[in-house]
């Protein structure tokens, strides 16, 4: 602990003394747009890691992130104090409380904490629980059906994060399943299933960036390619099957299995556990707003997309806004919900109009981290992190062909880890793919391409400042540094195989072998690490 003060303390008195060594410098700059000195240079990556490396430290991720800002802010002005402050703050966070999609995505953040609440007191929650302790019966079956549902709500990452942790949750509580485990299935089954999904919002992003090809035509081609999706999906399933855990996790579930779902002392969304009511409702008070909350929300993305307009429905759906799309989706969705619950009398109106400021209240943790997630990508974008990495990239294209898939993986696991952006780093590294590839070598093309999302995917899973692991951390309730530090060791086996199996897919080039001889090494690996970590993890197994 003492250790811990000592690099917060440290970190603090740097930053300051940066901040406060020029304090008499208030020039400002004319009309001409501002370049800073440290722009496209290895520089623009230092406060991302600084924040990471922070977080995981000191188990504090609000403060991190905001010394990470502040050094992205400082470097930015070239260690002007007015400059840095107009930056962090109008630049900012400002900006991205600003920016229209930000907007939309914390509206519809906000509408799912709200339904959320009113499910919980509608008793909808506590039936599905009731309905769940009689046909599931175990941890492993309690695991494996949020992975499935997980699988199966495949339209949007932030949607699925929510959905799966609010319907799930009081299930895998029942069965002693860890936050961190659930926070983990959540996350492993948002972006790993969307970025194999043709019909999402993920879909629609990466078609987006490939200019001058079939987009639509090249993602499906790419999906055997995309290993670590894929292998992340087989490593969670067998990781349950198997019955066993490693690393930091494996100490958050057999504290789980004792009664102690989060291990650690700060528990921000401990008081939840007490939301659940019994109320009137039964299952279908929960079953049917989720049902109406996933139409709703594939109706906005295609209305967004052009469909009623005669647009076709897969075009309009890789057209589409998700952000203006889920907000649209969840608000009809609650409009809906209101209307239902005073119709069955299981929740008047007035008592439904209760939940609003309670479903915002429950949603501010991960609104403040999101904000200053985004608030640190701005930073680092108006630092040229994107242009470095781009730059390095192009220099290392003209190099070893058959390594290049494995190559741009690293690079995008990299850039997407510091930056925190899966859909940023889509759009940096697939132009660059498509001009070295395209017109000589297509089917190289299609497996650079795939490394791309697979690396985009990879970094996001493992980044804290991801909004997506924000997210799960949110849907499963649980402590965000430790939903971080619980996955990582998962993640980085998952990255380690799917980088070899991008060497072997350079050179083989060929789905129907490469796919089946990556899963037997992801299978195998996991096989290899259980019998080094053997020993009684849960007690009496029978509790399975």
């Amino acid at each position: 602990m003492r250790g811990r003060k000592k690099v917060w303390m440290t970190t603090m008195l740097l930053t300051l003394s940066v901040l406060g060594s020029s304090l008499t410098v208030f020039a400002s700059d004319g009309k001409a747009k501002y370049v800073p000195d440290m722009y496209a240079s290895i520089y623009s990556l230092i406060p991302p890691v600084v924040a990471i490396v922070l977080a995981l430290i000191t188990k504090e991720v609000y403060s991190s992130l905001f010394v990470g800002i502040l050094i992205g802010g400082v470097f930015w002005s070239g260690f002007r104090f007015e400059k840095t402050i107009t930056h962090v703050f109008q630049d900012g966070i400002v900006g991205v409380l600003s920016d229209s999609y930000n907007v939309g995505i914390l509206v519809f953040l906000v509408v799912l904490g709200i339904m959320v609440c009113m499910m919980n007191k509608a008793g909808g929650s506590a039936a599905f629980g009731r309905w769940a302790s009689k046909h599931i019966k175990t941890r492993v079956g309690a695991q494996l059906t949020t992975i499935l549902l997980g699988v199966l709500i495949f339209i949007d990452d932030y949607f699925n994060c929510l959905t799966v942790g609010s319907v799930m949750r009081p299930v895998t509580d029942q069965h002693n399943v860890s936050r961190a485990k659930l926070s983990y299935l959540i996350d492993a089954t948002a972006a790993p299933v969307c970025i194999i999904a043709p019909i999402s919002s993920w879909a629609a992003a990466v078609t987006g960036f490939v200019k001058g090809e079939d987009g639509f035509s090249i993602f499906i081609r790419a999906i055997p390619y995309n290993f670590y999706a894929i292998l992340t999906v087989v490593m969670m399933v067998a990781i349950v099957v198997l019955k066993f855990d490693y690393g930091p996790m494996k100490l958050h579930e057999k504290n789980a299995v004792k009664g102690d779902l989060y291990t650690t002392e700060d528990r921000p969304y401990a008081t939840a556990e007490n939301e659940m009511e019994e109320g009137k409702g039964n299952v279908i008070d929960l079953v049917l707003p989720i049902l109406v909350l996933i139409v709703c929300c594939i109706i906005g993305m295609i209305y967004t997309g052009g469909f009623f307009s005669g647009t076709g429905f897969v075009k309009a759906f890789s057209g589409s806004d998700a952000s203006v799309g889920l907000m649209l989706g969840s608000f009809f969705a609650f409009i809906i919900t209101v209307i239902f619950y005073a119709v069955r009398r299981v929740l008047s109106f007035s008592d439904s109009m209760s939940c609003v400021p309670e479903g915002f209240k429950a949603m501010v943790p991960a609104i403040l981290i999101l904000t200053f997630a985004w608030t640190l990508k701005a930073m680092t974008d108006s630092l040229g992190a994107a242009e470095f990495v781009a730059n390095g990239m192009q220099k290392a294209a003209g190099g070893l062909v058959s390594l290049l898939p494995a190559i741009i993986f690293l690079v995008g696991c990299f850039l997407a880890f510091a930056t925190g952006t899966s859909w940023g780093t889509f759009g940096i590294l697939i132009p660059i793919v498509v001009a070295v590839f395209s017109g000589t070598n297509e089917q190289m093309m299609i497996i650079s391409i795939s490394a791309c999302m697979a690396g985009a995917v990879c970094g996001d899973h493992c980044s804290p400042i991801s909004d997506t692991t924000i997210m799960a951390s949110a849907g499963g309730q649980c402590n965000h540094v430790n939903h971080v530090t619980t996955q990582l060791p998962y993640a980085i086996t998952a990255a380690i195989v799917s980088c070899v199996s991008y060497v072997i897919a350079g050179f083989v080039r060929n789905p129907f072998i490469c796919m089946p001889v990556s899963i037997v090494l992801m299978i195998g690996t996991l096989l290899v690490i259980r019998q080094v970590t053997r020993e009684p993890d849960y007690g009496d197994l029978s509790k399975y």
